[in-house]
This record gives C-alpha cells, sequence and structure tokens, in this order.
C-alpha cells in the first residue's frame, strides 16, 4: 500500500498596519506571514506602511485549485464586502 502525504493548501486573509485587507493562499500559513512581516513576501505587503500583517483568517483546502479560487473570489471583492465575509466566518475587524 502507498503512503501519500494529503498536501493542505490555505486561504488567509491578512490586516496590514494600514488597515487594508490582504487576502492570500499557501501550504504554510505560519511560514508564509513570516514571510510578508519579513518585506519578501507579495510585491502589497512589501510596502513599508503595510507591515506588519496580523492574520485573522485562514480556511483549509484539500486542493491548491479551490484555494487559489477562494483567494480570487475575496481579491475581487469591495471592502465591505471582505468584512462581511469574514464576519460571516466569525471575524470581526474594528
Amino acid at each position: 500500500m502507498e503512503n501519500k502525504t494529503i498536501q493542505e493548501y490555505f486561504f488567509y486573509v491578512l490586516l496590514c498596519a494600514d488597515g487594508t485587507l490582504y487576502g492570500g493562499f499557501t501550504n504554510d500559513v505560519q511560514h508564509r506571514i513570516a514571510v510578508h512581516n519579513a518585506g519578501k513576501g507579495a510585491k502589497y505587503t512589501r510596502l513599508r506602511t503595510r507591515r506588519p500583517v496580523k492574520l485573522l483568517y485562514a480556511e483549509p483546502f484539500a486542493d491548491k485549485s479551490a484555494a487559489l479560487k477562494a483567494e480570487y473570489a475575496f481579491k475581487h471583492q469591495t471592502r465591505l464586502k471582505k468584512l462581511s465575509y469574514l464576519a460571516a466566518h466569525g471575524v470581526h475587524v474594528s
């Protein structure tokens, strides 16, 4: 019997220091946050005014495609809809 490791992917949302929201995907949430905070993550979070970032939400997915679709859908929403999405998942941003 073959022993396959199941790879989990995550869609995550960060609160940036400037109050903006950033959505991304990864297979290692804690490592990815460290990369963002080191200024080596996505172009969006490389700006000093956006760091440090704080994890607000992470949702696991069984495959990369599903996590990417969740990220895409989130990124193409208005801020109000992003906040509504987070509130529906128990996250309240002040």
